[in-house]
C-alpha cells in the first residue's frame, strides 16, 4: 500500500530555507578559519577594533554569502504569488495613473512641461529603491536576530546584500521608464525630449541612492534592538520624507527663497533632480547639491558603521 507524502506548509519551507542559509554561513565561516595564518594557532589575540574599524577583507571574504542572501531576498520576496516579478512593473504603473489622477488632474502641479507619465516615473524610480533600501535595512537586527545568534559572520553583509537584491528591482523598473521614454521620443512628442550628457551619471547617482539608504538603514536598525517604536516612526516618516523631495512635483515650482533652501537641505533632492534634468532635460542641476548630498551620504555612513558596530556585540541581550 503506497501512501502520499505529507505536504509542506509554507512555514516548513522558510525553515528548511533559513536552515540552509545558517549552514552555509558555517561552511564559509570555518573555511574563513582553517586559511593558513590561523590553523597552527587555536587562540589568536587581537587588538582591541575601533568604533570605525570596518574589516573590508572580512567583508569580501564573506561575499559568496552576501551573494547567498542576495538570491534569498530575490526568491523569497514574491515567493507563492500568481505574478511573481510582474508585480515590480504593476506596481509603478497603477502608482503613476494615481499620480496623474490626483497630482496633475485634481491638484494642477505642473511637471516643467514633461509629459506627466515620464515625470511621475522617473521619480517613482529613484524614491522606490531608496524607500525600500531603507525599510528592508532598518529591521536588519530584529528580522535576523535568529540567525546572527547561532552562527558567526560579518553583520554588515545583511544590509549590503539588501541594497544589492534591490538592484534587480530598479533596474526593472528602469527598463519600464526607458520604453515609455521611447515611446514619448519616437512616437509621441519626437524630438522633444532633450536629454543630455548628464545621464551618464545615474550610475553615481544610484550609488549615492544606495549610500544614503544604507547609512539610515544600519542606523535606525541599531536603535530599534532598543526602542521598537522607531520601527512605526521610520515608517511613517519615510512616506512623509517623499513630499518633501521633489518626486511628483518640480524644485522649480517652489518659489519661497526659505523654503527652497530648506529643501535643498533634503539629500535626496539634488539626486533627484539631477536625474530628471540629465534624462528628461528639465530640472535644477546643481554640483554643490550633489556634493552636499555626497557629503551627507560619507557622513551618514561613518555614523551608522559606529553605532552599528557598537550595537553588534550586545544586541542580542536586548533584541
Amino acid at each position: 500500500m503506497k501512501t502520499t507524502p505529507r505536504g509542506i506548509s509554507s512555514r516548513e519551507k522558510n525553515m528548511i530555507e533559513e536552515s540552509k542559509t545558517q549552514s552555509a554561513a558555517a561552511q564559509i565561516g570555518s573555511h574563513r578559519a582553517e586559511t593558513p595564518a590561523d590553523a597552527d594557532w587555536s587562540t589568536v589575540i587581537k587588538p582591541r577594533e575601533h568604533l570605525l574599524q570596518v574589516d573590508f577583507g572580512e567583508l569580501w571574504r564573506y561575499r559568496d554569502l552576501c551573494m547567498l542572501f542576495v538570491k534569498r531576498n530575490i526568491t523569497t520576496q514574491y515567493k507563492q504569488t500568481v505574478l511573481g516579478p510582474l508585480w515590480y512593473v504593476i506596481q509603478p504603473m497603477i502608482t503613476v495613473v494615481m499620480y496623474m489622477v490626483v497630482f496633475g488632474g485634481i491638484a494642477k502641479i505642473p511637471t516643467d512641461g514633461l509629459p506627466q507619465p515620464l515625470f511621475y516615473l522617473g521619480g517613482i524610480c529613484l524614491w522606490q529603491y531608496f524607500a525600500d533600501c531603507l525599510n528592508k535595512t532598518s529591521n536588519t537586527f530584529t528580522d535576523n536576530a535568529s540567525i546572527f545568534g547561532k552562527v558567526y559572520f560579518p553583520r554588515l553583509v545583511m544590509p549590503i546584500a539588501t541594497v544589492i537584491s534591490n538592484l534587480l528591482r530598479f533596474g526593472i523598473q528602469l527598463g519600464l521608464f526607458l520604453v515609455v521614454y521611447a515611446i514619448y521620443q519616437i512616437w509621441i512628442i519626437p524630438g522633444q525630449i532633450h536629454t543630455n550628457w548628464y545621464a551618464l551619471l545615474l550610475p553615481v547617482l544610484v550609488a549615492m541612492l544606495a549610500g544614503l539608504a544604507l547609512g539610515f538603514g544600519i542606523l535606525f536598525s541599531s536603535m530599534t534592538t532598543k526602542y521598537r517604536d522607531l520601527q512605526l516612526l521610520l515608517t511613517y516618516f519615510v512616506s512623509l520624507w517623499m513630499y518633501a523631495t521633489p518626486v511628483i512635483y518640480p524644485l522649480s515650482t517652489i518659489t519661497n527663497d526659505k523654503l527652497r533652501l530648506l529643501m535643498s537641505l533634503n539629500p535626496l533632492t539634488g539626486i533627484v533632480e539631477a536625474f530628471k534634468y540629465g534624462v528628461l532635460g528639465e530640472g535644477v542641476f546643481s554640483w554643490g547639491m550633489l556634493g552636499y548630498s555626497a557629503g551627507f551620504m560619507a557622513v551618514l555612513l561613518a555614523v551608522g558603521v559606529v553605532v552599528f558596530n557598537k550595537v553588534q556585540r550586545t544586541f542580542m541581550d536586548t533584541v
